[in-house]
């Protein structure tokens, strides 16, 4: 990868990946939020893809583990030390001329959460550390104008948490989180092939069977894989054919978790920006908006138009980077910036 001087940086911290945006030259990194590390000398071992090809693989004294859980940090020390391996690889190890940094936090987070998260990043080699709420960067980089006196509806469905905003005028007027995400998602389906099936399957194979056939929503022609796992009365190889419309079953109750989240924040939305919502849809972001079905689920269930946004993955590390490179115009009412003591919208 090619390595870029002195630039603003946008990130995505979540719980499933970390995407960077570099100013004027895009997403430049897109890993999995996984390290592994040696359990006697503590050394980091791998970070990203190649950590997360580890995860129940490694031996007693290599242990691969999510660094943040739910959106927010869990273990500080690898969160560090991940970021600036993230950092040094798209901007090299010659920091003399630190980034500014925009780095992207659930809604709702608290204060030493904050500041979790600044210290992690200003540990890595940031200049100076800004905070953005995630659905209100997600917004941004699926090119609404958000600091426009019209009501926009944004839910960003990531791997740890599902967080909306409601925005006007640059300001998350409603913002939410809940711990209701694809990993989640995955959890239901490991536990179906435990209730249904008898057997036992690791996190990695319900991610796959999630992203490769999952269903919010019937499918007009169903499709179907082999699931191998381990049965869980003679531990044994076993293999089973799962069908689409099956997923459908298996994640029935955070899926309706989340469209109960959605239709409470739609309750408390003011006749004036319900009209506006109505006329502009709300807009998905974040991986799990991929799920097949899943905005016509919504739509059926809340009565309101739904879309998502064009590659979601990548909206919220571009908006966070767009924040940057117009930070005149955002300082006000989006982005908390710590030093300044100032505290915006939610924050």
């Amino acid at each position: 990868m090619a390595l870029f001087n002195f630039h603003d940086v946008g990130i995505d911290l979540g719980t499933a990946s970390v995407l960077v945006y570099i100013k004027d030259k895009g997403i430049v990194m897109r890993e999995p939020s996984v390290v592994a590390v040696d359990r006697i000398t503590g050394k980091l071992v791998a970070v990203g893809e190649e950590a997360k090809e580890m995860l129940g693989r490694t031996p007693g004294n290599i242990i691969a583990v999510r660094p943040l859980k739910d959106g927010v940090i869990s273990n500080f020390h690898d969160t560090e030390r991940m970021l600036r391996y993230f950092m040094r690889k798209v901007i090299g190890r010659r920091l003399f001329f630190k980034p500014r940094v925009i780095v992207c936090v659930p809604s709702g987070v608290t204060e030493v959460e904050k500041r979790s998260v600044i210290e992690a990043t200003e540990e890595a080699g940031a200049r100076h550390t800004y905070l953005m709420e995630e659905p209100v960067a997600a917004a941004i980089g699926a090119g609404i104008d958000i600091l426009q006196p019209k009501g926009n509806l944004v839910v960003d469905i990531g791997g740890g948490t599902a967080d909306i905003a409601l925005i006007s005028l640059g300001t998350a007027v409603i913002s939410s989180s809940i711990k209701v995400a694809g990993d989640k998602l995955d959890e239901a389906i490991m536990r179906y092939f435990k209730r249904v099936h008898n057997m036992y399957i690791g996190e990695l194979k319900a991610e796959e069977i999630k992203i490769e056939i999952g269903s919010a929503y019937p499918r007009a022609s169903d499709i179907a894989m082999d699931v191998t796992g381990k049965d869980s009365t003679t531990g044994l190889p076993k293999t089973v054919r799962m069908t689409a419309n099956e997923t459908i079953e298996a994640m029935d109750e955070p899926l309706s978790k989340l469209i109960d989240f959605i239709s409470s924040v739609l309750e408390r939305t003011s006749p004036e920006l319900m009209a506006d919502i109505y006329e502009n849809g709300l807009c998905m972001t974040g991986g799990t908006s991929l799920l097949y079905g899943l905005d016509r689920l919504i739509t059926e269930r809340c009565n309101i138009p739904c879309y998502v946004a064009e590659d979601p993955m990548a909206c919220v590390a571009k908006g966070a980077g767009i924040a940057l490179e117009n930070l005149d115009s955002y300082i006000e009412n989006t982005v908390y910036d710590y030093r300044r003591g100032d505290i915006y919208g939610q924050y």
